[in-house]
């Protein structure tokens, strides 16, 4: 394509959230939802032009800002894939504000305009401090969405959330500059394919991990995210586990695994522990929540604990199934959180005891939630199930013990999920206001239905989703292959993977494609 389409996509927003600060709340709201409708038009446009099997990077911009620095935007089919999922949830998490959201309306839709710059920005960013700088920067619209429009607790749940994910991310700004300085370059494709020594790449790899690990969020560092996800408006909560927590999961991809080899095998016991312990520990905690926000917040960290253990298998299975985790999670979590907020917003309390029944009431709500809670625990022909069979079978190359734990990790997952839904929409009406509480209207069909759609739709035919992505993870495995751990001895890190005939072929492919 001959124009900018990159830049265009960041601009849109940018322009939009300076115009929604002088509008009144009406205006401010039509100008927020055209201009992520126009995003997303761009999004789709961006992804009928991408070259499947062309050029590593694609749609590049350059432009050198000053010595060191660059303004450089490129995308390959990873960062397409969560591109496309962040401005699809836009427009959604705009309709979801439309009547929940009254006071300082203006103000609101100019921060989830910023947000969207800024989630673009990340996965679009081919220099390192430009990623760090957007990386960085999404704090202070979420921050301000939970601290202004947030529940009863909402100062100390925007303050934890800013301090958790600020201080792990100052290590990771303190190792870029220490790469910048040993490879002569802020490229980041250039830096994807430097050597660095196995003695640096260890404290690399613990700075990057750091901030991450707590953007993902990963156990024990995942405390912010309930309080966060409680306190948050609707829409706060959808773009927060739909797209926020994947910035970890794509630093991992782009920085971690790529760029320090041996010390991802290295620290591959270390991912496998917080992931087993994530996956069994929140599944747990879900099972005694009360509060329907703060279920699916920790469902979340189980999920993302699936993630992290798919891309530390070191094989293609895997990290196509962590990819596939985190485009299913980030429709079906945000869809889970748009039911919560359906309901809430009629009887304006989210604890479960105070429904049931609702299936009578409410039964398009009610098949609504139940296609969401069977795509959060992997039925078949769901967009999670994809993702996780494949992630499982990536793992189960590597260790069946960490297979067999986060099998359980899934089973647990049906339990609350199905327990949650089972006092929600059946048994018996208690409370007289919630069997009065009105079914779907116009404008919740319209948030619902999309995501309806693309959950069948990923599930039914993933290699829409896969495709765009195949080449760019076979890459990435190439580069990661020399320190693959083999088989049940992954606590024998650093050796190198025996490849089969076809493995090999494949991977010189990729290769000689990178």
């Amino acid at each position: 394509m001959e124009f900018p389409i990159l830049s265009l996509m960041l601009a849109v927003p940018l322009v939009a959230a300076i115009a929604c600060l002088f509008l009144g709340a009406q205006s401010a709201r039509m100008v927020a939802l055209f201009a992520t409708l126009f995003d997303l038009a761009l999004g789709v446009l961006l992804w009928l032009n991408f070259d499947i099997g062309g050029a590593q990077w694609q749609f590049v911009e350059r432009a050198e800002i000053f010595a060191g620095f660059s303004y450089a935007l490129g995308i390959d089919g990873i960062a397409l894939m969560l591109i496309m999922l962040s401005v699809f949830l836009m427009p959604i998490c705009i309709l979801a504000s439309w009547d929940a959201i009254t006071k300082r309306v203006g103000e609101y839709m100019s921060a989830f305009l910023l947000m969207e710059v800024l989630m673009i920005g990340v996965f679009a960013a081919q220099d390192m401090f430009l990623f760090y700088i957007f990386f960085e920067a999404g704090l202070i619209p979420m921050y301000l969405i939970i601290g202004v429009w947030g529940g009863d607790n909402r100062i100390y749940a925007s303050y934890k959330f800013f301090l958790y994910t600020l201080l792990g991310s100052v290590l990771m700004l303190i190792a870029m500059m220490w790469m910048v300085n040993e490879a002569g370059t802020t490229d980041i494709p250039t830096l994807l394919n430097y050597d660095f020594s196995p003695q640096a790449q260890t404290w690399l790899w613990l700075a990057f991990f750091a901030s991450f690990a707590v953007k993902m969020p990963m156990w024990p560092v995942h405390t912010w995210l309930p309080d966060a996800h409680v306190q948050a408006p609707t829409a706060g909560s959808v773009i927060l586990a739909g797209v926020l927590l994947k910035l970890g999961g794509y630093g991992f991809i782009r920085f971690s695994l790529p760029m320090f080899p041996e010390a991802s095998a290295q620290f591959a016991w270390l991912v496998f522990a917080l992931s087993m312990v994530a996956v069994i520990y929140t599944s747990l905690v879900a099972l005694v929540q009360h509060d329907m926000k703060k279920l699916i917040a920790y469902s979340s960290v189980a999920h993302m604990a699936i993630v992290t253990a798919g891309l530390f298998a070191f094989n293609v299975q895997g990290i196509e199934g962590a990819m596939m985790v985190m485009l299913g999670h980030g429709l079906v979590s945000g869809a889970l959180f748009l039911c919560v907020g359906v309901i809430y917003d009629r009887l304006h309390t989210r604890e479960i005891d105070r429904y049931g029944g609702l299936s009578i009431n409410m039964p398009k709500y009610a098949v609504f939630f139940l296609l969401f809670t069977m795509a959060s625990i992997g039925l078949p022909g769901t967009s999670n199930f994809v993702g996780e069979f494949l992630a499982l079978a990536g793992l189960y190359k590597v260790s069946s013990l960490v297979t067999l734990i986060c099998t359980t990790g899934i089973i647990l997952g049906a339990g609350y999920m199905l327990y949650l839904y089972r006092r929600v929409a059946f048994g018996e009406q208690r409370n007289a206001d919630a069997a009065r509480m009105p079914d779907l209207n116009a404008r919740e069909w319209m948030m619902l239905a999309p995501i309806a759609a693309a959950t069948l739709w990923m599930g039914i035919y993933p290699e829409s989703f896969l495709a765009p992505m195949r080449q760019d993870i076979a890459a990435l495995e190439v580069r990661m292959a020399r320190a693959a751990p083999e088989g049940d001895s992954h606590l024998r890190v650093g050796e190198p993977m025996e490849r089969n005939a076809n493995f090999v072929a494949a991977a010189h492919d990729a290769e000689g494609a990178h």
